[in-house]
């Protein structure tokens, strides 16, 4: 309001300070304090956040992929100002499905839910009834490619190490993911297995409740080898607690540029990037969900955002409702054919 204020004072000094100032048409003057406010008011928006509040759901265990996509995101709308508010609920149970259907049970519009490919994958085999169709797609924000890695001392130092010894002794060599059988880290391993040229149904997968814990039976000695997101394991990796022996990539990756893709390492054309993005109730209006649209757009411009998605090895993935919604349909039936050629349906 001061700022309008300043408008009309600065109009009304300017037409009557001079002797011919008044003899200017009213309309230059109304068009001069309409322009001067709609400005001011565009500088008070800007500098206001854009939503009160989001609750971030979390359907996993802390340290996984969901938990740090969600606190990264809430962190920079917080940072940056875009939200004043932001909270967040861990909620592990069925691979997803207890969180999807507080989601739609609860119907609250200021609640979010961070999910990611594993929507579309447990779907297709019915290991819960709900799908992406019921909720409300928001926003896509990131990618993360899949990774293998191992122990830094472990005896395998190559993917084609790694995979010799799985040809040889498939139950001996054991894949940890943060999820249960047949979601994306299981995915990720089998295709890599098959790009070796080895039976993906030889694959020896191990589910953890969240990356975290997988993580941590690879450390333990527990299992051979962690497929898992390289956001995920990242921090231990530069750290030298383990080794990355492949990214699923098309092509390397700026922030790991000495690290190969799968298909470099002799996995051919094991490629697989996770999406992960925010779903609401399904019940929400269509105001609400151009408030999120608003709130993403404008989040993936700002510096506190690409701070924590470089930090976190992250892939800028933004797709708004309308193209993400199309996205997830498109997978679906990708991910259908190939979960049906690895032998996972």
């Amino acid at each position: 309001m001061r700022s309008l204020g300043w408008c009309s004072y600065v109009v009304h000094k300017k037409n009557c300070s001079t002797k011919h100032a008044c003899d200017f048409p009213r309309w230059i003057w109304q068009s001069w304090l309409t322009l001067c406010c709609l400005f001011s008011a565009a500088i008070s928006a800007a500098n206001s956040p854009v939503l009160e509040q989001v609750h971030f759901l979390i359907p996993g265990g802390a340290g996984g992929g969901w938990d740090r996509t969600a606190r990264g995101v809430g962190l920079a709308l917080k940072q940056s100002g875009l939200v004043n508010q932001v909270s967040f609920e861990n909620m592990s149970g069925g691979g997803g499905a207890k969180g999807i259907a507080h989601t739609i049970e609860v119907a609250d519009p200021n609640q979010l839910l961070v999910n990611s490919s594993p929507i579309v994958i447990r779907s297709i085999q019915k290991i819960f009834p709900q799908s992406f169709r019921d909720l409300a797609p928001i926003a896509s924000v990131i990618g993360d490619y899949g990774v293998i890695a191992v122990r830094h001392d472990a005896d395998s130092q190559t993917l084609a190490d790694l995979l010799e010894r799985q040809h040889i002794h498939p139950r001996k060599v054991a894949f940890a993911g943060g999820s249960v059988p047949g979601s994306t880290d299981h995915i990720v391993a089998a295709m890599v297995v098959k790009g070796f040229g080895n039976n993906p149904s030889s694959t020896k997968y191990i589910p953890y409740d969240a990356g975290g814990k997988a993580m941590a039976g690879l450390l333990s000695g527990e299992v051979q080898a962690l497929s898992s997101g390289y956001g995920e394991v990242k921090d231990l990796a530069d750290q030298g607690w383990v080794k990355i022996l492949c990214i699923a990539a098309p092509e390397r990756l700026t922030v790991a540029p000495a690290t190969p893709t799968c298909h470099e390492a002799g996995a051919i054309n094991a490629v697989f990037i996770n999406w992960r993005g925010f779903f609401a109730a399904p019940n929400i209006t269509t105001e609400k969900v151009a408030e999120y649209e608003a709130v993403f757009a404008q989040l993936i411009q700002q510096p506190q955002w690409e701070k924590i998605r470089s930090t976190s090895g992250w892939v800028n993935n933004y797709l708004p409702s309308a193209a993400f919604t199309q996205m997830l349909i498109e997978q679906e039936h990708t991910v259908a054919e190939l979960m049906t050629e690895l032998g996972l349906l």
